[in-house]
């Protein structure tokens, strides 16, 4: 294999696929890179079993072949050379990287170590807006667990009807938002991780423009602009929103979103480092006070509102509020509460599209 490129559009689809590579793992193979030369293009995948990137760049090739190569350290090497013609063979110490007068030898393992993947996914499909795709994946993912105690929780809960229903949580949080489905095959739903979202997300940059995804099998697909994401689906039971959210409440709170904001973020600053996090909201007549106490002081300030039903006090964790409050978009946002120890919700003032429900801490003090 031998092949000339540019430096800078290999050092970007390496970055790319680099971060399907896998980290902690016993086979060496699935922490390469696979380089794949051939006719006018390189095309560069990885994979952690899990999720596979896969990114092609156009190329002077001179050999067709195919080898891998050490994940990260090819990362990092050809990121150097972002301003360089840069010359990729095989030889006999594994592969040669030639750039002006200088060049490396890094080592190499065979191509065909590397897993098969299939991109041949397309039984069911869905089709939208990248720029509603997008929007619908930065306001769910940030609330899906980070732990491997229950894994169907570390992915989104995505139902394709009239529309596409994404809800995530962690146990302590719940996102729930919607978007328009422009066509779609067939009535589903699917389980999808967290990380491939993101990763998906990252493609999304025309936003006039359509995207289609594609499931079969327990495997999803998403192609667009020279990458192609696969991706394995979490199997399992979801927790079911509407055993969740509550239909009713006793105290409802409409507020300037970015006086919140402030206020709490003012607030979280002093409880930095506590184990619970906590700041309090009561909501007294027109007025929610922000509270926080800590070793290193406190704080109390009051954002006016518009409040309907009984007053109350309620803890919770402050970061937790403010992903949430950061997360809508509108510039007054609707508070709902049932008591100081059931769980809340938050939502936009008017375009009820996406729904955020906290669970409350109990305040010792």
């Amino acid at each position: 294999m031998k092949f000339v490129c540019d430096g800078l559009s290999l050092a970007e689809a390496v970055l790319k696929v680099s971060k399907a590579c896998a980290v902690r793992t016993t086979a060496p193979i699935m922490e390469c890179i696979k380089l794949t030369a051939l006719r006018d293009e390189v095309s560069l995948l990885a994979t952690d079993g899990e999720l596979s990137i896969r990114k092609t760049v156009k190329a002077e090739i001179f050999e067709e072949g195919e080898i891998c190569v050490p994940g990260k350290l090819f990362a990092d090497f050809i990121g150097k050379l972002t301003g360089e013609e840069v010359c990729i063979a095989t030889g006999e110490k594994g592969v040669e990287i030639k750039y002006r007068d200088a060049g490396t030898f890094m080592q190499s393992l065979p191509a065909e170590e590397f897993p098969a993947i299939n991109f041949e996914i397309g039984e069911n499909s869905f089709t939208m807006k990248q720029s509603a795709l997008k929007k619908i994946i930065s306001e769910t993912t940030f609330c899906c667990a980070q732990d491997d105690s229950r894994p169907v929780l570390k992915g989104c809960l995505m139902s394709f009807g009239e529309k596409l229903e994404m809800v995530a949580l962690d146990g302590y949080r719940l996102a729930l938002s919607s978007a328009e489905i422009l066509t779609k095959t067939g009535e589903m739903s699917i389980i999808c991780p967290a990380r491939t979202l993101s990763e998906i997300a990252k493609m999304l940059e025309k936003e006039d423009e359509e995207i289609t995804l594609y499931t079969q099998g327990g495997m999803m697909l998403v192609s667009g602009e020279g990458t192609s994401v696969v991706s394995r689906l979490y199997q399992g039971d979801f927790i079911r929103k509407e055993n969740v959210i509550p239909n009713q409440f006793s105290t409802v709170v409409t507020v300037e979103k970015n006086d919140l904001i402030a206020s709490a973020e003012r607030a979280a600053i002093l409880i930095r480092g506590d184990k619970n996090n906590l700041v309090t909201l009561t909501v007294d007549g027109d007025l929610v006070k922000v509270t926080s106490v800590s070793d290193f002081g406190n704080v109390d300030e009051s954002v006016k509102a518009q409040a309907e039903g009984v007053e109350l006090t309620i803890s919770m964790n402050a970061k937790y509020l403010l992903d949430a409050l950061r997360a809508l978009d509108e510039e007054k946002v609707v508070i709902s509460f049932n008591g100081p120890v059931s769980p809340f919700i938050l939502q936009n003032a008017d375009v009820k599209d996406s729904l955020y429900l906290i669970l409350p801490v109990r305040n010792a003090a």
